[in-house]
């Protein structure tokens, strides 16, 4: 990427302009690093699902971002996995009460693992499509997506992973909008179609320090080596995505501050709207929330709260705040339900190579104030509305700058001259409330920058050409929240996709 930039002066001040431009780039523009080759898959398969008045066929694709290959002894992190199935509306309302507009789901997918002989099972659970338009005709497209447990392999040799029983959890969205943290699901089991190779990849294994504990097996020997049974799992370590009793869940404090609604869409004009606190002072939780910021001027994207790392939770205390009006009122039906949180995000860090090569790091420090995150829907019948909408304030510090290793001094207090308000809005039933999370969008306006540079190097106005203005697209995707106290909740809190990756390519 070239980077344009002005003369101010004589050569410093060019020389100046190049590294602080490229230093915004380097902490701003920050993208994650990828610890393996991603050899992503996709495999579409055909599955009978039982229904309450027989069996239907459907389509179902999974999407694997499996690393090309691995190495015995360390663990083989699949990545992201997206199971999408395709449901004709004639299932869904066997499935769902009459009139429902809209759907959340989630499926578990069992695996098999093998090498060698060796067996082992896992299940990729959790992953949720928090809201799906049901069509007026034709099928609905329910694409879930989340994290799946890591496997070690024992010893090098092809490793196989091949699809086994889905199951699909599925609500009304529209009643999960309501706030509820949970709702009775209704259960959907689907076997693979008879026939078909089930197969979703195979990853290479090579020989890592330890040697392997079992040499391969022949064909047809049962999965046994000499007197050593090993198809129950032996020697194949599948990592679970489950907290172990004594651990916690959501390792976070309950979120501190004030509810601020003021961002969330307005009732129309009419009687008054009942403001008031819901007894109990909220439910905690917690979930992940990983996104994307662009800064317009410079034309690039950078990754906020980047998973592939130690990403930050949201810590959150859902509806803490109810506003709402009859639907015999003046004005007609309103409700609107506030949850509270806090979310601390590490900093941002990265290497970027300026003009001549020259390699610059920087980090970048969020500070950001309490969120609110308001849902609900306006109006009754044909005419409701659903909304979702997320607000906070935040400032941007630029620290540890470094120019081919060596620290620029960019001082202690090179931030955002004012904290900036950040709005995002989700499209029902993509986000239906707290609790199921989803994608959200919105735009934000970066003020000037001050403080920053020592020495008597004064770059306040470098920092404010490059990066400050309207314009910048923020997209976030918030996984579904772990409520510690109710065990029919996903926890611990599964890692969402990033923006954009949420579908299987096309």
């Amino acid at each position: 990427m070239k980077v344009k930039t002005t003369a101010i002066g004589g050569g410093r001040s060019v020389r100046l302009a190049s590294v602080t431009t490229a230093v915004l780039l380097a902490g701003l523009l920050s993208g994650s690093g990828s610890a393996a080759e991603e050899g992503g898959a996709s495999s579409t398969l055909d599955y009978d699902c039982a229904l309450p008045d027989g069996t239907s066929r459907v389509t179902v694709e999974v999407t694997t971002a499996l690393p090309a290959s691995g190495t015995a002894g360390t663990p083989l992190e699949p990545g992201p996995v997206t199971v999408g199935v395709r449901l004709p509306r004639a299932e869904l309302e066997a499935l769902l009460p009459p009139g429902t507009e809209a759907v959340a789901s989630t499926a578990a997918l069992d695996v098999e693992i093998r090498q060698k002989g060796r067996s082992a099972s896992a299940q990729w659970m959790n992953l949720s499509a928090p809201g799906t338009e049901v069509p007026a005709e034709d099928a609905a497209d329910l694409v879930h997506t989340g994290p799946v447990p890591s496997v070690t392999l024992p010893a090098a040799g092809d490793t196989t992973f091949t699809a086994g029983r889905l199951t699909i959890g599925l609500r009304s969205a529209e009643d999960a909008a309501e706030g509820t943290p949970s709702a009775a699901d209704t259960p959907l089991t689907c076997e693979p179609g008879a026939g078909q190779n089930t197969l979703l990849a195979t990853v290479p294994v090579s020989d890592g320090d330890a040697p392997d504990p079992w040499p391969s097996q022949t064909p047809g020997d049962g999965g046994r080596s000499g007197d050593k049974d090993v198809s129950a799992g032996d020697g194949i370590a599948v990592e679970p995505r489950t907290a172990a009793a004594d651990d916690d869940p959501c390792p976070v404090e309950p979120p501190t501050g004030t509810a601020d609604w003021s961002d969330a869409p307005k009732p129309p004009a009419g009687a008054d709207v009942l403001e008031a606190d819901i007894p109990g002072g909220g439910t905690f939780g917690c979930a992940y929330a990983v996104g994307l910021a662009n800064v317009y001027k410079l034309n690039g994207a950078m990754i906020v709260n980047d998973p592939t790392k130690k990403p930050g939770l949201i810590s959150v205390l859902a509806n803490v705040h109810r506003g709402q009006r009859a639907a015999n009122a003046e004005g007609g039906y309103y409700l609107r339900l506030d949850s509270l949180g806090n979310l601390k995000l590490p900093d941002a860090d990265s290497t970027f190579l300026t003009f001549g090569f020259q390699p610059v790091s920087a980090k970048v420090e969020f500070e950001n104030g309490p969120l609110t995150i308001s849902t609900g829907n306006i109006g009754m019948g044909t005419g409701k509305t659903y909304f979702a909408t997320a607000s906070f304030r935040q400032s941007l510090r630029l620290h540890d700058v470094e120019v081919n290793g060596t620290p620029l001094d960019v001082g202690p207090n090179c931030h955002t001259s004012k904290p900036f308000k950040v709005v995002l809005n989700g499209d029902f039933p993509k986000y239906v409330n707290v609790f199921g999370g989803g994608p959200m969008n919105g735009e934000v306006d970066i003020p000037p920058f001050s403080g920053c540079g020592t020495g008597g190097e004064d770059l306040d106005n470098l920092f404010t050409a490059a990066i400050s203005g309207p314009g910048n697209l923020v997209a976030m995707n918030q996984g579904m929240t772990c409520v510690p106290s109710d065990e029919s909740t996903f926890c611990p809190p599964t890692m969402p996709a990033l923006p954009g990756r949420e579908t299987p390519d096309d």
